[in-house]
């Protein structure tokens, strides 16, 4: 399984490497919400977020499903401008007014990626903005997520422009309470890796590139595709007339252990990749336990469940819709994670969400972890 971006004779210059302060702070928000995908920024997190005054926190818990669960692409947003010539800006400022040039619904349907029905690497046909269907497909969604999501995608539904006022002031106050200096602190560093990959596209070509960026990514003989080692599959393309040819690579001190592809249906393609060193996970257990649990993840379908549910909570219905089984296939592939102890389970009303227990898997090893996560 991978990512596969079309590249066929993408001009070598259309490869690029570039911070984003915006990416960043999506990155450094992800750490805040879920301090258990990365172990080594406990401290920091564990700081930033007690250090947060009260109004923003909850504001930050109003809209956690944009980098809680998955990177929303509204934090690349210049990724969907018709001008393969726009890169990610040099301040947060600059970033946010590309993101204000994307229009109402390519906002919208970037913001809701898990609550439209429209699916992401296809050409949305209807909107949740006009049509009813879609619209109440999308608020139906939103409420399995839980009550906050949807008073969101209801708010966003009703009035796009107040709700991304509101999102703009939200990540300008984040850069007013810790942000600038955590920028200040990578932005040189950020640059550089950026810089040293170009370097050595010049120098050595895409193969060794891409091998420098990381080992999960790879390209043919002819360099006609980039392939992104993960467990999922999809196809895009980076030299399409209609949006531009490019494809962006997005360094990152905050993203390990999660290695992020950008591939939304009429967008330029976008790798963010973490040029952070692993973090060290340790810990004891039993031959017993190790042995039950890695029997637990043998199963290819397994795996595929634990992606999922590494990045947020889900119903039984939920993974059987995505992954195409039945109800009670998934029931059974659940139990034997819950056996395991590798997954969680809560009631929500009516639904029972289950979710990776990221802290215990991380026991296995930092590989399995960065797989499920990338």
């Amino acid at each position: 399984m991978s990512v596969t971006i079309d590249i066929a004779g993408l001009p070598p210059e259309r490869i690029v490497f570039a911070p984003s302060p915006l990416a960043e702070l999506g990155a450094t928000l992800h750490v805040l919400a879920e301090p258990g995908h990365h172990p080594g920024a406990h401290g920091w997190a564990t700081a930033t977020n007690a250090a947060l005054k009260p109004d923003l926190a909850d504001r930050l818990c109003e809209a956690d499903f944009l980098w809680r669960t998955a990177f929303s692409d509204i934090l690349m947003g210049f990724a969907g401008l018709r001008d393969a010539s726009v890169q990610p800006a040099a301040t947060l400022a600059e970033d946010l007014d590309l993101l204000d040039k994307l229009d109402d619904e390519q906002f919208v349907t970037a913001a809701l990626e898990f609550t439209c029905a429209t699916g992401y690497a296809e050409q949305a046909t209807l909107s949740p903005l006009s049509d009813p269907v879609v619209r109440k497909r999308t608020l139906e969604l939103a409420a399995a997520r839980g009550p906050q999501q949807r008073r969101f995608t209801e708010r966003l539904l009703e009035d796009p422009p107040t709700v991304r006022a509101w999102v703009r002031r939200l990540f300008e106050d984040c850069e007013q309470a810790f942000f600038a200096d955590t920028w200040h602190r990578v932005r040189g560093q950020l640059a550089a890796d950026a810089r040293a990959k170009t370097d050595l596209l010049r120098r050595r070509g895409l193969a060794a590139t891409l091998e420098a960026v990381s080992p999960a990514l790879s390209t043919d003989e002819h360099g006609s595709v980039i392939e992104v080692d993960k467990l999922t599959s999809a196809w895009t393309t980076a030299v399409s007339p209609a949006v531009g040819a490019g494809v962006t690579f997005i360094p990152s001190v905050h993203q390990w252990p999660h290695l992020s592809v950008l591939h939304r249906y009429g967008w330029r393609p976008v790798v963010h990749y973490p040029v952070a060193g692993r973090e060290v996970l340790s810990g004891p257990l039993s031959v017993e336990q190790f042995t039950l649990r890695m029997e637990a993840l043998s199963h290819p379908m397994r795996m595929r469940m634990c992606r999922s549910l590494a990045r947020g909570p889900y119903t039984t219905s939920e993974l059987a819709d995505l992954n195409a089984v039945s109800s009670p296939e998934i029931s059974r592939h659940l139990a034997v994670l819950k056996k395991a102890g590798l997954i969680t389970s809560r009631r929500r009303g009516r639904y029972v969400q289950y979710q990776l227990d990221v802290q215990v898997v991380a026991r296995l090893g930092s590989d399995f972890l960065e797989t499920v996560l990338r």
